[in-house]
C-alpha cells in the first residue's frame, strides 16, 4: 500500500525551500519598493512549490525507468525504483502537481498580463525536460544552467514582476547569487551520486567534469554568490542592508570543507542539507534586508 509518507518522501520536501527563496526575494523587492501585492505573492508560492513537486515526481519515475536509482544508491529512496508507488501513480502525481500549477499560474495571468502564462508554459517544459523525454538535458550535463536559469534568474524576476508588471534592475541582479545557490545545491547532489550516475550512463555535469573539478565548482558558486551579494549592496546596485546576507560566509566553509575532505555517504548528505540551509537562509536574509 502506498503511503501518505511514500509520496512525502517523492515530493523531496527538503528541496522545496528551493522554489520558495526566488519567490520571497522577488516579493520582499516589491515591498521594499512599495508594490507588494498579497494574492501575487501567494499565487506565486503555489505555482513554485507544485512546479517544483512535479519535477521531483518526474524525476523519480524517468530516473528509474532509465536504471539511474539502483538500490545501491547513496540517500534518500526513490520511491519508484523502491516499489513503494508505481510509474502509473507517480505520472498522476505529476499531472495533479501541474494542475494545481496552471490554476495558480492562470490567476497569476489576470494579475500581470500574458507574459507569466509564457514564463509558466517554459517553466514547464523545462522541468519534463530535465530527465524525461527524448534528450534529457540533466544527462548531458546541462541541469545546473537550467537550475540558475529557472531557480534563479526566472524565479526572482518574474516573483518580482507579478507585483506591478516591472522587473527593476536589482530583481536582476539578486537573482543571480539566488540562482547560484541553487545550482551548488544540485552540484553537490550530483558530487554524492557520482559513481551510480556514471554506471547508468546519466552525463550529469559532475561525471563530465571529474570529482575535482566539481569539487571547484562548487565552491565558486557558494562562494561567488556570497561575494556578489557583498558588491552588488556596497556598490549601491541593490539595498544596503542586503549586504547582511554576505555574514553567512562562515557557514559557507562547512559544505565545501567537507566536499574537499570527505567521501562517505553520510558525511555528502551532510553536506547537501547544509547547502540547502545555506540558499535558504541567505535567501531570507536578502528578504529582510530588503524589508529594513
Amino acid at each position: 500500500m502506498t503511503t501518505l509518507q511514500d509520496w512525502r518522501i517523492a515530493a523531496r520536501v527538503h528541496t522545496l525551500p528551493a522554489a520558495v527563496v526566488p519567490v520571497v526575494v522577488g516579493s520582499a523587492l516589491a515591498a521594499h519598493e512599495g508594490v507588494f501585492r498579497w494574492d501575487a505573492f501567494l499565487l506565486a508560492l503555489v505555482a513554485a512549490l507544485a512546479i517544483q513537486i512535479a519535477a521531483n515526481f518526474a524525476n523519480d519515475v524517468s530516473d528509474a525507468r532509465r536504471g539511474a536509482d539502483p538500490v545501491e544508491r547513496i540517500g534518500p529512496p526513490r520511491m519508484v525504483s523502491a516499489g513503494r508507488i508505481t510509474a502509473r501513480q507517480m505520472w498522476a502525481g505529476v499531472v495533479l502537481a501541474l494542475i494545481v500549477a496552471a490554476g495558480a499560474g492562470a490567476a497569476l495571468t489576470v494579475i500581470a498580463g500574458p507574459a507569466i502564462l509564457v514564463i509558466g508554459v517554459l517553466s514547464i517544459v523545462a522541468m519534463l525536460g530535465y530527465v524525461g523525454g527524448p534528450l534529457p538535458y540533466g544527462y548531458r550535463g546541462l541541469g545546473e544552467v537550467f537550475v540558475f536559469l529557472f531557480f534563479g534568474i526566472i524565479a526572482t524576476v518574474g516573483s518580482r514582476y507579478v507585483h506591478d508588471m516591472t522587473a527593476p534592475r536589482a530583481a536582476w541582479l539578486l537573482s543571480i547569487p539566488v540562482g547560484l545557490l541553487a545550482a551548488a545545491i544540485l552540484v553537490v547532489n550530483n558530487y554524492r551520486d557520482f559513481d551510480t550516475d556514471r554506471a547508468a550512463g546519466k552525463r550529469t555535469l559532475a561525471v563530465i567534469l571529474g570529482l575535482q573539478r566539481t569539487r571547484g565548482l562548487f565552491m565558486i558558486l557558494v562562494y561567488g554568490a556570497i561575494a556578489l551579494i557583498a558588491v552588488f549592496a556596497a556598490t549601491g546596485l541593490t539595498p544596503l542592508p542586503t549586504i547582511f546576507a554576505a555574514l553567512l560566509a562562515p557557514y559557507a566553509m562547512g559544505p565545501v570543507r567537507i566536499m574537499y575532505r570527505k567521501s562517505d555517504g553520510p558525511s555528502l548528505i551532510r553536506a547537501l542539507k547544509m547547502t540547502a540551509r545555506l540558499h535558504l537562509w541567505t535567501g531570507l536574509t536578502l528578504a529582510a534586508g530588503l524589508l529594513i
